[in-house]
């Protein structure tokens, strides 16, 4: 029996225990919140802080390999489990990379990624620079610790900058600014990479948001051949220069010319690669484990056109799913409900999924479904 840890009982980690468990792997989880969304399904839950080292050490003890379904952890712990020999993937190295923004910028642009421009901020003055360099509008962003939307700031005038500056904590984090990119598509591309080496490309995805939160994934994505194919060649080569085993997600924007620039990298399963469940052969979650189990990659292909509608939260109250006959209509529909005990507005509280012959009739039953679920 393979026994595995994974920092993080929120909906990915209970994604991974749900493929993982076919396997009949054992699973130990970390987090601080006692009924998070994978409690009910885990073999084990060690309820303590993300920055608890000991807690780590517990963790790494009880199981054969450690992973992680979001990279907001402590670097050190896993550098210090790793000298211990404890095995940990993504390595703590991948991580240290890819969790500051700034200095996963850095790497991309040092082995020659298309990225779009950007500089340190490290004083408010530093931003008049970067509106005399980039432009307005441009994009401030704190380089540790932002997810959907948070630690963003899009600056749209020079009289903005102090606001932005005050909204993104005053220096109390890094923070950076990058040229603001007038795309016409959001797209990610997953990729997975075991320790044999082997590497598997899912298909291009292409993504809206609202209030910058994931709102649709639409799969194949309706871009160019040629835009699709420099994508998939940037997510080969990012998981081989970040050395990152088990699922890497490269976010980017594709432009009117046709140019395709990195955004941001997730060293982990990724909200956009949720279609791959019932979209194709071998999910994310089950490829990230296969991976740091060191045994081979399923296929990737895409069955049929597919979408993935986000269910989030709207107001602040208990969960509590309301409208699931009505959105189990059409056949096609699979809802996941994450099983989160509150509701808060802007929080992912599950998401569905609609594989059809076509993304027109996919897109009209995961909008109808998604207009019946209410929490």
């Amino acid at each position: 029996m393979y026994r595995i840890g994974i920092i993080g009982g929120g909906q990915l980690g209970k994604m991974m225990i749900l493929d993982g468990k076919r396997l009949d792997c054992y699973f130990v989880i970390l987090d601080p919140t006692p009924n998070c969304p994978a409690h009910s399904i885990a073999d084990e839950h060690i309820v303590a802080s993300f920055n608890d080292v000991n807690a780590f050490h517990r963790l790494a003890e009880k199981v054969d390999v450690v992973t992680y379904e979001f990279e907001h952890i402590n670097v050190r712990a896993l550098q210090k489990l790793e000298k211990e020999g404890y095995k940990v993937y993504p390595a703590s190295q991948t991580l240290l990379y890819i969790q500051d923004k700034y200095r996963q910028k850095l790497w991309l642009r040092t082995h020659s990624f298309p990225v779009p421009e950007f500089m340190p901020i490290q004083h408010p003055q530093d931003m008049t620079e970067a509106g005399q360099r980039f432009g307005y509008p441009f994009v401030l962003k704190t380089c540790t610790g932002g997810y959907d939307g948070k630690g963003n700031a899009v600056v749209h005038r020079p009289d903005e900058c102090q606001e932005a500056w005050k909204q993104l904590g005053a220096g109390q984090l890094p923070l950076m600014a990058e040229a603001h990119v007038p795309f016409i598509k959001e797209v990610s591309v997953l990729v997975c990479r075991n320790l044999s080496g082997d590497v598997k490309v899912f298909p291009v995805a292409e993504n809206s948001h609202k209030d910058s939160i994931l709102d649709e994934t639409i799969v194949p994505a309706r871009i160019s051949r040629s835009c699709q194919e420099k994508a998939v060649e940037i997510a080969r080569r990012a998981v081989q220069a970040f050395d990152a085993y088990g699922m890497l997600c490269i976010e980017l924007f594709v432009t009117e010319e046709g140019d395709v620039l990195v955004n941001e990298l997730a060293p982990r399963p990724h909200n956009s690669g949720h279609y791959t469940i019932e979209g194709c052969v071998t999910s994310q979650f089950e490829n990230h484990i296969r991976a740091i189990l060191g045994l081979p990659l399923g296929s990737t292909e895409l069955l049929r056109p597919t979408v993935m509608k986000n269910l989030i939260g709207e107001q602040d109250k208990k969960a509590e799913v309301n409208g699931l006959a009505e959105a189990y209509e059409y056949g096609e529909v699979k809802v996941h409900i994450y099983g989160k005990e509150m509701v808060r507005k802007g929080r992912k509280m599950g998401h569905i999924t609609v594989t059809d012959k076509s993304l027109d009739e996919a897109l009209k039953k995961a909008r109808y479904a998604h207009s019946r679920i209410k929490f």
